[in-house]
C-alpha cells in the first residue's frame, strides 16, 4: 500500500467523503459487472452497487486492511447479492403484449424472464481489470447473454462461489473468508456450480467461436441481418441462422428452438406490412440493435433492443427485450420521420 492510498484509508476512516470516493471509485464499475452477473439484472445491479457503497462507507470506520479494499469491497458486494438473490420478488413474467401479431405455439416457456442486457459502454475498465490466477473464462464470454442466463440457474451460493473463483479467479481461502465460510466448503460449491454450469450451456468444441468484436467478419453477419431485418426479407435472414438456432424475449417468457419455428415468428413480425429501422449498439459483448417500427404518421417507434449472438458467420441466437431498455444503450424512444 502507498503512501497516498493510506492517507485516502486514514481520511476516509475518519469520515472524509471525498476520501472514500477517490478509493472506490477505481471499483465502481467492476462490483457493478460482478452484481449484474450474480443478478442477471442491470436495474437490480445498480440498487445493489448502490448499497455495497453505502454498506462500505458505513462500516469504513471498522476497514483493517487486512485483506485488500478491492477484495473486502467484493465482499460486501457478493453478500448484498445473496441478499438480495434470497429476498426479492424477481420481475415477473408478463404476457405477450405485440398488438395484431399472433406469435406460434413456443417451443418452451423460459424461467429467466428477469434477465437484463448490459451496456457494452459501461464495460470500459469493468472487463479488462486484471484476474487472479483460479480464473478459467474470458471476460468477454463471462458477460455474454448464454453466460450470465446460464448463472441465473445456479443456487445464490453456488452462483457466488463460481464467479469469484473461475470468473474473477480469487482463490479458495479469499472465497471463503468473503462468504464466512470453510475452503472445504467452497471447492465443494464450485465442484457443484461447474456441473450445474455445464448441463446448462452447450460445449464449446459444439460450436465455431463467434467472430472478434468490430472485426471485418462480425461486421458483414451484423449488417447482412440489418438490411433482411429493415426489408422483411424472411429467406435472407433465415440464411443467416443456425439449425438450431434459439430466441428468446424477457420478461415474455415465450422461447423458440429451431429454425423453422423462429422463422415462423419473424414472417409473424414482418406480417401486415410492419417494417422497422434498425439501431446499431452493443450488449454484453455481442452486436445489437435498437428497433425502431415504422408509424402511419412518418414517426417510428422504439419496439425493444435485439442482442444477437454469432457462431462463425451465422447467427445462433436472438434475444429481444423491451422498449424499456433503450435509454441505458442511448437510443431514443422514438425517432422522428424522415
Amino acid at each position: 500500500m502507498n503512501v497516498e492510498t493510506s492517507g485516502l484509508i486514514s481520511r476516509a476512516r475518519a469520515g472524509d467523503g471525498e476520501a472514500f470516493r477517490e478509493l472506490t471509485e477505481p471499483h465502481r464499475r467492476e462490483l457493478e459487472v460482478h452484481c449484474y452477473r450474480m443478478l442477471g439484472s442491470f436495474q437490480d445491479a445498480e440498487d445493489a452497487l448502490q448499497d455495497t457503497l453505502l454498506a462500505a462507507w458505513q462500516a469504513f470506520g471498522g476497514f483493517q486492511g487486512r485483506a485488500s479494499l478491492r477484495t473486502w469491497l467484493y465482499r460486501i458486494a457478493t453478500n448484498r447479492c445473496l441478499n438480495a438473490r434470497r429476498s426479492a420478488s424477481r420481475r415477473p413474467a408478463k404476457e405477450w403484449d405485440v398488438p395484431k401479431v399472433e406469435p406460434p405455439e413456443p417451443t418452451r416457456l423460459g424461467e429467466i424472464v428477469w434477465l437484463e442486457p448490459y451496456p457494452d459502454a459501461l464495460l470500459e475498465g469493468a472487463i479488462d481489470v486484471p484476474l487472479g490466477p483460479e480464473a478459467r473464462y474470458e471476460q468477454t464470454e463471462s458477460i455474454s447473454l448464454a453466460f450470465v442466463t446460464a448463472l441465473q440457474v445456479l443456487p445464490p451460493r453456488q452462483l457466488a462461489v463460481l464467479i469469484l473463483r473461475d470468473v474473477l479467479g480469487f482463490h479458495a481461502d479469499e472465497v471463503a473468508g468473503m462468504l464466512d465460510s470453510t475452503v472445504d466448503s467452497v471447492n465443494s460449491a464450485l465442484k457443484r456450480a461447474r456441473a450445474g454450469l455445464q448441463r446448462r450451456r452447450p460445449p464449446a468444441a459444439d460450436r465455431e467461436s463467434p467472430p472478434a468484436s468490430g472485426s471485418p467478419s462480425e461486421e458483414a453477419i451484423v449488417a447482412k441481418f440489418a438490411s433482411a431485418y429493415e426489408s422483411a426479407d424472411l429467406d435472407a435472414l433465415v440464411a443467416l441462422l443456425t439449425d438450431d438456432v434459439f430466441m428468446s424475449m424477457p420478461p415474455m417468457p415465450f422461447e423458440y428452438e429451431g429454425r423453422d419455428i423462429v422463422a415462423r415468428f419473424c414472417a409473424g413480425i414482418f406480417g401486415s406490412g410492419r417494417r422497422f429501422d434498425l439501431v446499431p449498439t452493443r450488449a454484453n459483448g455481442q452486436p445489437a440493435f435498437g428497433a425502431y417500427l415504422h408509424a402511419p404518421t412518418g414517426i417510428r417507434h422504439g419496439t425493444g433492443l435485439i442482442v444477437l449472438t454469432l457462431t462463425g458467420d451465422r447467427i445462433c441466437a436472438m434475444t429481444r427485450f423491451e422498449n424499456s431498455v433503450l435509454p441505458w444503450f442511448g437510443l431514443p424512444r422514438s425517432l422522428p420521420s424522415r
